[in-house]
């Protein structure tokens, strides 16, 4: 049983009433048990297949049944509350919500697919079930296949609910069961995964940013399946960038589509990142294989700049042009002072040469005397 939120209804005959619909669904998962639906401790129901004799432990009504074929079933419900109670047991269409939970439509609007294959006595939609504190009945009902049934998965629930005032609002207490029929044919197995994005996210660390993944998946096929999912990211020469990320997609309906994000966390500034999606498609228990079923890959590119590395170039690029700039200065300075010294050398060289003739002529001159 699970349970989904409450849905307002209806303002009527100048009073209001606020109708909320809790949803636990005996068997949303596999394996999941029939709980009760609760309010206060006093209101209290719950509902499970059942044998002719009783509740018999499955969690899930599922058939196969071929277009025209008629079989009947038997669902137990229960008054688990301190007072007594009119139960009312319907069966409805299922859909998959945009976060994937297995969804039934409202109370009042009207089935069109396997939901409205089913009837209960005399060929009723629904059937009132009046039931003392602590009691439990069986209610029969007959699914009917219609005969242009489209082969693949149909998906319904049978419902119980109980309206009770609190007030000035009427709440809608509402639990069911998963109902799936299969109708044979061309069964077609068949998980798709459309758009496809990542994005980068850096932090601090330039070793330890996260890519995040969105992309699309879609049941375009007619059976429903589950499926696994993988998400990692690869970069030059596919090497891995970080540890894969693995998810379990929940059970999607034919013809449903979903928007999926998944983040790889621990991925480097690497420039170029190559996320990617593998998904295998699954299988609930007991339920007859199609045949083999394809895995689906996608890819995409990100970018993710490696500022470090621009850092680490901008800041050896300074340094590198500041060692050129003053080997230039210090070049220059240097030849400057060679010509300088080259300069006091030739200007040291002419004085001696003068003075070398200055002290020749005199001597000339005393000679001659």
């Amino acid at each position: 049983m699970h349970s989904i939120p409450f849905l307002a209804r209806r303002l009527a005959r100048g009073s209001v009433f606020i109708t909320a619909a809790l949803i636990l669904a005996a068997g949303l998962n596999l394996g999941a048990p029939a709980v009760a639906a609760s309010a206060d401790g006093t209101d209290g129901i719950s509902g499970t297949p059942a044998s002719e004799t009783g509740p018999d432990g499955r969690s899930r009504f599922s058939y196969e049944a071929a277009p025209g074929q008629q079989l009947t079933d038997n669902y137990s419900v229960s008054n688990t509350g301190t007072t007594s109670q009119t139960m009312r047991v319907f069966a409805t269409d299922a859909f998959n919500t945009e976060d994937g939970a297995y969804g039934l439509l409202e109370t009042d609007a009207e089935a069109i697919d396997a939901g409205a294959w089913v009837t209960f006595e005399n060929g009723a939609k629904f059937v009132d079930v009046p039931l003392a504190p602590g009691e439990s009945k069986l209610v029969t009902f007959t699914l009917a296949v219609p005969a242009d049934a489209s082969p693949g998965d149909h998906a319904a629930g049978i419902v119980t609910s109980v309206t009770s005032p609190q007030g000035q609002i009427l709440v809608d207490r509402r639990v069911a069961t998963r109902l799936y029929v299969r109708v044979p044919g061309e069964l077609q197995a068949a998980l798709t995964v459309g758009s496809i994005s990542s994005s980068y996210e850096s932090t601090i660390n330039p070793l330890d940013g996260t890519t995040t993944v969105t992309f699309t998946v879609r049941n375009s096929g007619n059976i429903a399946l589950g499926g696994n999912m993988i998400v990692g990211v690869k970069t030059y020469f596919g090497i891995s960038a970080a540890p894969i990320v693995r998810e379990e997609l929940a059970e999607m309906l034919p013809r449903s589509t979903r928007v999926v994000t998944m983040s790889v966390p621990g991925v480097a500034q690497l420039g170029y990142l190559n996320s990617y999606v593998s998904l295998v498609p699954t299988l609930a228990e007991n339920v007859t294989s199609p045949g083999p079923l394809a895995v689906v890959d996608r890819d995409t590119v990100a970018i993710a700049i490696p500022w470090w590395l621009v850092i680490l170039l901008v800041v050896g690029g300074a340094v590198y042009l500041f060692l050129r700039i003053r080997r230039r200065i210090d070049g220059k300075r240097a030849e400057e002072w060679v010509a300088h010294m080259q300069a006091e050398a030739r200007r040291e060289a002419e004085a001696a040469d003068k003075g070398e003739l200055v002290a020749s002529a005199t001597l000339t001159d005393g000679d001659a005397r």
